[in-house]
């Protein structure tokens, strides 16, 4: 017995003087995305605003008239623009654009809310962004409180995983406060 323990010893030894085992840490994908060049957006609609080029306008006419998606397709998102002519029906729309928004607030853990205005423009609004598992991360609306009003809503084709989706909605973001700041009425 004693021979057969001296034999498997070194045998022993020889296999646990090995380098320990580190579990290696779990890698993130990198998202870059090109800086934007800005487009003017000119379809017979009774606005005008600025887009980015990494995006991609559709028309979604089967809908309605000046009705669009603004495609991310490098991204598999998709913002989906809407108007309508204000006949008398101001309250309800607005009413409508923010049940679009608290609706969310079943997944959403904060929704901030950022109004604008520019007088000189006759563009007002607000700015909708919503945090956590949301299935639609901003939204906002436009109008010139008298004749028009526009919605758009940012929808990503996968799971609502805020971490893995930070950067998309961030450049999004940046695109949807541009589209925004260059919004005009014709």
């Amino acid at each position: 017995m004693f021979k057969k323990l001296i034999l498997l010893l070194p045998a022993v030894l020889l296999v646990s003087c090995g380098k320990d085992s580190v579990p290696k840490p779990r890698g993130d994908l990198r998202l870059e995305y090109p800086e934007p060049k800005y487009v003017k957006f000119a379809e017979p609609c009774p606005f005008t605003f600025e887009y980015s080029d990494f995006s991609e306008i559709t028309d979604a006419k089967k809908q309605r008239n000046c009705w669009y998606y603004i495609n991310y397709n490098g991204m598999k998102g998709k913002v989906f623009l809407t108007y309508y002519p204000i006949k008398g029906d101001f309250e309800a729309h607005v009413k409508e654009s923010e049940k679009m928004v608290y609706e969310h607030t079943v997944k959403a853990s904060s929704i901030e809310t950022k109004s604008f205005q520019y007088p000189e423009k006759k563009v007002f609004g607000n700015f909708y962004e919503l945090k956590g598992q949301s299935a639609s991360n901003l939204q906002f609306y436009i109008t010139d409180s008298t004749r028009h009003f526009v919605t758009a809503y940012l929808y990503f084709n996968s799971r609502p995983k805020p971490d893995s989706l930070a950067p998309a909605v961030d450049y999004v973001k940046r695109d949807m406060l541009h589209l925004i700041d260059t919004f005009e009425w014709k």
